[in-house]
């Protein structure tokens, strides 16, 4: 036979081949163990992140088991209902949450993989074992498992039950590899992260709909919609592995036949996609039309370095779907906390609609605490136009002066909506003055951050994550750090208008004013003097 030589059997044709490596679940596991640890080589900033990470997982399943164990506490059919919807939410949790890290970890892209010599199913299993492989799916399954020592009983139970609990998690993990590979192509795009942006944002509001409905008085009979919810999902897998811990007998052997057959039709699904994903072409690398426009507000200024900064941000803001995010988001908490705060039992008088417009503004300040990450490399031709801390004073302002043509009328809006929901339209009046003195302080305590907590922002990034790969914690510190400041310093200003005294909130513009302009010039002598070491923050590999 052609290209085969007679002389030689099969297993001298693999012994005769040296080096060979036969590639398993394993391979992938130490891979993932390798780039998480290189990640962290050489810099005590990513280790205290990866730290905090681990912490938070390792509390999350302490309590989360705990909690799950108490139920016995409970009568079966409360706990039953409260495993049902926990594992749901574990479930949707799983499908949603790998789409919002799409772009951070290199093993859920499968054109990552494309050019190794592997079969389908070796990748399928690779890619299976490094999603297992971290603190936070071991931290799920401890708290699912936790649901066998709340409701299994007997020896049979609970092995039928942990069965149950392992064939769920398994398939969280198939059905969140199947939803990110179906979508990597896609995902890879602007529309579609754009889409996905949006998307995710009405799954976060959905989630607010019970709180929502209590706070409103709609429903007020935690129980009965607790009860309502479990029978919904009682056929759902969800349900079904929920029932098989706490019934077992032939009913959960069962449900372990369904879950079985789930997962594996599931994963058949998944290869398939993965296959279809390793032939496709790469939509993000297609040409497409760029519109060039600077700006109303960026023809108005004169030409220099102020009006350059806000025209590159005000693109930023239209193209980056990561600010169409952080915009929605703002706007979507401060929502849902008007509407939550005129409920049964919340606040009375002004507060309702400052409380609401500060807390947007708050968010929308929250968004700059890492202004110079977008950037990236392109970051260091400033040391060709900047030479003084003046420049860098002046690049920050054109920032914080795009940011508040945009905030400034979004804000407005807020409050006036928190008014209306409240039933005093005067109340606007403060609301707005307070939130617009709360922007101002947020950008001022962000400019600071900025410069001294600057961490790189990938290239290939989605609209949800804001760090390279193991810098999740050092933008979690800058960002709660900046929420702390901000505020600890807009006490004196929002503390008087919330408890009636609405003539301080005439004061609260100036306040913002000042502090952002001391914000600046403290950040911009900052930047100036190390300028080097925030070019290298923001420039890691990712």
């Amino acid at each position: 036979m052609a290209g085969r030589d007679p002389g030689m059997s099969a297993p001298n044709r693999q012994r005769a081949v040296p080096g060979t490596v036969r590639v398993g679940p394993s391979v992938f596991v130490r891979l993932k163990l390798r780039l998480v640890a290189g990640n962290l080589r050489g810099s005590v900033q990513h280790l205290l992140g990866f730290v905090f990470t681990v912490i938070a997982a390792i509390v999350f399943a302490a309590l989360g088991f705990f909690a799950m164990t108490t139920l016995r506490l409970a009568s079966a059919e409360v706990a039953g209902d409260v495993v049902t919807v926990l594992f749901a939410a574990f479930l949707v949790g799983w499908a949603v949450v790998p789409l919002l890290a799409f772009g951070l970890d290199d093993t859920l892209d499968p054109s990552r993989l494309a050019l190794f010599p592997l079969r389908t199913g070796q990748l399928a299993t690779g890619m299976f074992a490094a999603s297992i492989t971290g603190v936070w799916p071991a931290a799920t399954l401890v708290v699912m498992i936790g649901a066998v020592a709340g409701l299994a009983t007997g020896a049979g139970g609970v092995l039928l039950g942990t069965v149950a609990v392992l064939l769920h998690f398994a398939l969280c993990v198939v059905l969140s590899r199947l939803v990110t590979t179906a979508l990597s192509g896609v995902l890879r795009t602007r529309r579609g992260r754009d889409v996905l942006a949006v998307s995710v944002i009405f799954v976060v509001l959905a989630a607010q709909l019970p709180n929502l409905l209590l706070n409103g008085g709609l429903s007020a009979d935690p129980g009965a919609m607790l009860r309502g919810t479990a029978s919904v999902l009682r056929w759902t897998p969800s349900g079904m592995a929920a029932h098989a811990v706490a019934d077992g007998g032939a009913a959960a052997l069962l449900a372990i036949v369904v879950l079985a057959a789930l997962v594996t039709g599931v994963g058949w699904l998944w290869i398939a996609a993965l296959r279809r994903a390793l032939v496709s072409p790469d939509a993000s690398t297609q040409s497409s039309s760029v519109r060039n426009s600077r700006g109303l507000l960026a023809r108005v200024l004169p030409d220099g370095p102020l009006a350059a900064v806000v025209g590159k941000e005000f693109r930023y803001a239209r193209r980056d779907p990561r600010g169409r995010v952080g915009w929605f988001a703002a706007v979507a908490v401060a929502g849902i906390m008007a509407f939550s705060l005129n409920g049964q039992g919340g606040p009375t008088g002004v507060a309702l609609a400052v409380a609401p417009a500060c807390i947007g503004a708050a968010l929308i300040s929250m968004q700059w605490c890492n202004a110079f990450g977008i950037d990236g490399r392109s970051l260091w031709m400033n040391a060709v136009a900047y030479g003084t801390d003046r420049d860098w004073r002046t690049d920050i302002a054109g920032r914080h002066l795009a940011v508040a043509t945009i905030g400034v009328p979004v804000l407005l809006v807020l409050s006036l909506v928190a008014a209306l929901l409240a039933g005093d339209v005067g109340w606007a009046v403060p609301a707005t003055l307070t939130a617009w003195g709360v922007l101002g302080v947020g950008l001022g305590v962000g400019a600071l951050t900025s410069v001294q907590m600057p961490y790189t922002v990938p290239e290939r990034l989605n609209a949800f994550t804001g760090a390279a790969p193991g810098q999740g914690g050092i933008a979690f510190v800058a960002s709660f750090g900046a929420l702390i400041g901000t505020g600890l310093l807009v006490l004196p200003i929002v503390l008087p208008v919330l408890f009636g005294l609405t003539w301080v909130a005439a004061l609260a513009v100036p306040y913002g004013l000042l502090l952002s302009a001391g914000g600046r010039r403290i950040a911009g002598k900052a930047a100036f003097a190390r300028y080097p070491a925030l070019l290298q923050a923001i420039s890691k590999a990712a």
